[in-house]
């Protein structure tokens, strides 16, 4: 990070030639007054020509797609698309994650500020690649910087006011351990399962290094995991999720204890803040059975979070998991479980040991042939994923960034001078000469493409098939009765009955206070604006949208009946092989021209409504890994999925997509998981961002209790009469 507004660094462009092929080019980006520039080499004046720049308004998106490996060396990917047209998009590679982190959180703000200066949001397209910069270009003003920081705050925070379901029950080795009180089930009854127990502790090292170091599966690792023997991954999913195969040694378990191995799910994120959470639960994969020798212990849930401090160092580490170790004598069980699984934290002591030898400058060096060594895996197999967890948790329902992104069909055209965005030359034989005797060589990495897009959607489409239709054909089977839009989930205010939605509290969520823009101050909220009068919990293979514009729906209704009321829905939609759509609709029954910024909101363009839409979630029931996934954070929707607005007489409806990010369908895959075991409760209001605008309101409030997904309403059940 070079000046105030200013970003610079060495990035990869990533690219497809008309073959086919996937490579990368080197190129130093600067981001300067809303204005991404692209050099082949440092600039060595400011008034040197880029070889191509491009504006970054409000019409521009970015999404972190994770790690990926070119020629045996891991990137952290992240993707600026237009929201008009996807086919116009820019694949950037950095070497880091705080990096990309960096670079994310700058090409936002840039985007958002563009909208501030300009005091109306642009309509352009997409500015591709070129030598001229805009003249609506503005410099980042005080205010701005002001409000940038501000959402950072805002990210650094929790915006829900919860009780700790922990306790701590003793200290060893430094680390203090806390027991989680279990959740009752929707029967009314504790469950009964291994404890979750955690371990948290201080590690003199910045996140990311014990990020990398706990990610990392190579021979590095034994220096501090010391009940680790080998480990690979056997499967890469996505840029942040892949199935891994853990070997354990057995001199640390009880006399005459057989090895253990393990078989997980891993995922992982970065917080705005810096925070990293890797997640992890047991699974089954068909070319990974049993190993003879060992026993398969079951991670129900598990994980770690490493969250900095103000200046970096030192980092707080939380590792929690709750594992069944799969001990066949039953007057070991009760003692034993508990002496293994602390005995396996305390791999966090010895971690935090290394890195106090090392005086906190370790850093782990991931090996690419460790993180992409897949085990080959036949077409046909690759579907049998499958969660092993006791209740049958239903598997990952992601769909690929490749199997959805318009983009590929684009990339492959023979006609490269239509890419307008990816037409920076490619180098010439003097170029890599001249690379060859630079400190910064310039990289041209070739990647073959597989059938792993056609592999994924055949998954897709048989963990639909196993994980849910046995489920949905029981569902159909006694679904007699046809159902209108808005009564297809039972509202119980009780709180005790499955599959059913309330209200919420609001005063269990923060809003920004009056004085927020002096102090930060937030305060409880003590009502919502709008009342929840119905749900939908729906499924369909298409994807569906503006349902408040259906006959028989409750926003058509009230309109037929000619009466004044305003409809607000939020249409949640999980794509997959099914696709699941929430429902939740909202009634305002004063004038809406008595809240000026929700009428604002409501005749604004799509632009300003995805700067202010925000939402607050709280998983006040269920597993440490889904709250964990979920987080009590407040998120601009619109800055992080896609979101299609529909404007009726009497009605506005949200289409929240939350396919469109890689991180927003792992958290749902893993939800889906826990769905029937899960209490959600979820807050919605739009963003204040200056005097006249605080404080803050919520629209409304929601509460979901244990939906299942057999219980989700065909759409060919609906009556549209």
């Amino acid at each position: 990070m070079g000046l105030q507004g200013k970003m610079e660094g060495w990035l990869c462009l990533m690219r497809l030639n008309r073959f086919g092929l996937q490579y990368s080019r080197k190129r130093y980006f600067i981001l300067e007054d809303n204005c991404l520039k692209s050099f082949k080499f440092i600039p060595t004046s400011p008034t040197e020509e880029p070889v191509r720049s491009a504006i970054i308004d409000s019409c521009i998106r970015v999404t972190d797609n994770g790690r990926e490996t070119f020629h045996r060396k891991v990137l952290f990917i992240f993707t600026l698309y237009n929201t008009s047209d996807h086919n116009d998009q820019l694949k950037l590679g950095a070497t880091s994650p705080e990096e990309a982190a960096n670079w994310i959180h700058c090409l936002k703000d840039a985007a958002l500020n563009t909208e501030r200066s300009l005091n109306a949001p642009s309509r352009r397209k997409w500015q591709p690649f070129r030598l001229s910069v805009s003249k609506h270009i503005a410099h980042k003003s005080s205010m701005d910087m002001a409000a940038a920081s501000f959402m950072h705050v805002d990210a650094m925070t929790f915006d829900v006011i919860a009780p700790s379901p922990w306790k701590i029950f003793g200290c060893q080795n430094g680390l203090r351990l806390f027991k989680e009180a279990k959740d009752k089930g929707s029967n009314g009854k504790q469950r009964d399962g291994s404890p979750a127990i955690m371990a948290v502790g201080v590690i003199e090292g910045t996140s990311e290094a014990i990020f990398r170091t706990l990610m990392c599966l190579g021979p590095s690792r034994i220096e501090w995991d010391f009940s680790f023997y080998r480990g690979c991954v056997v499967e890469h999913l996505d840029g942040h999720t892949d199935i891994v195969h853990i070997q354990l040694y057995n001199h640390w378990l009880p006399w005459g204890t057989k090895r253990r191995d393990l078989l997980l799910r891993r995922y992982w994120r970065r917080e705005e803040d810096g925070t990293y959470v890797i997640l992890y639960h047991s699974v089954i994969h068909s070319k990974c059975p049993p190993q003879n020798g060992y026993v398969r212990a079951c991670i129900k849930s598990g994980g770690h979070v490493i969250t900095p401090t103000k200046h970096d160092k030192p980092s707080i580490i939380k590792h929690m998991i709750a594992i069944d170790w799969k001990l066949w004598k039953p007057y070991m069980k009760k003692g034993a479980t508990v002496s293994m699984t602390i005995r396996f934290l305390e791999r966090t002591a010895a971690l935090r040991e290394m890195f106090k030898a090392k005086e906190g400058n370790y850093f782990s060096e991931l090996s690419p042939a460790v993180l992409t060594r897949d085990i080959d895996l036949p077409v046909s197999e690759k579907e049998e994923i499958k969660t092993e967890v006791d209740y049958k948790m239903i598997t990952d329902e992601r769909v690929t960034n490749e199997a959805k992104n318009p983009v590929s069909s684009n990339l492959t055209r023979l006609d490269d001078a239509a890419d307008e965005f990816y037409d920076v030359p490619e180098p010439s034989d003097d170029e890599h000469r001249a690379w060859a005797s630079n400190a910064n060589p310039e990289e041209s990495y070739h990647t073959k493409l597989t059938t792993a897009n056609i592999v994924k959607k055949l998954h897709d489409l048989a963990i639909q098939k196993k994980g849910y239709m046995d489920l949905q054909e029981m569902a159909r089977d006694q679904e007699c009765v046809s159902f209108c839009y808005g009564a297809t989930l039972q509202k119980d205010q009780s709180f005790g009955m499955p599959c059913s939605w309330a209200a919420a509290d609001p005063s269990s969520f923060l809003i920004r206070a009056d004085s927020y823009l002096a102090d930060q101050e937030k305060v409880k909220a003590k009502r919502t604006l709008m009342q929840m009068v119905a749900a939908d919990w729906l499924r369909s293979d298409r994807r569906e949208d503006d349902l408040a514009s259906r006959p028989g729906g409750i926003a058509q209704r009230y309109a037929s009946q000619g009466r004044p009321e305003f409809f607000f829905i939020i249409n949640i939609q999980v794509p997959g092989a099914t696709t699941y759509n929430l429902s939740l609709y909202y009634m305002l029954t004063s004038p809406l021209e008595e809240t000026p910024l929700l009428e604002r909101f409501v005749n604004e363009d799509d632009s300003f409504r995805n700067s202010r839409f925000k939402l607050i979630p709280y998983i006040s029931k269920g597993s440490w890994i889904v709250k964990q996934s979920v987080g009590k954070k407040a998120c601009l929707v619109g800055q992080a999925l896609e979101v299609h607005y529909f404007r009726g007489r009497n009605y506005l409806e949200l289409g929240i997509d939350v396919g469109s990010s890689t991180v927003a369908r792992g958290v749902v895959s893993l939800i889906l998981g826990y769905l029937n075991n899960l209490v959600i409760e979820m807050a919605f209001l739009i963003q204040g961002n200056t005097p006249e605008e605080l404080p803050e309101f919520l629209l409304g409030t929601c509460r979901l209790n244990h939906l299942d997904v057999s219980k989700s309403i065909q759409t060919d059940s609906v009556s549209i009469s």
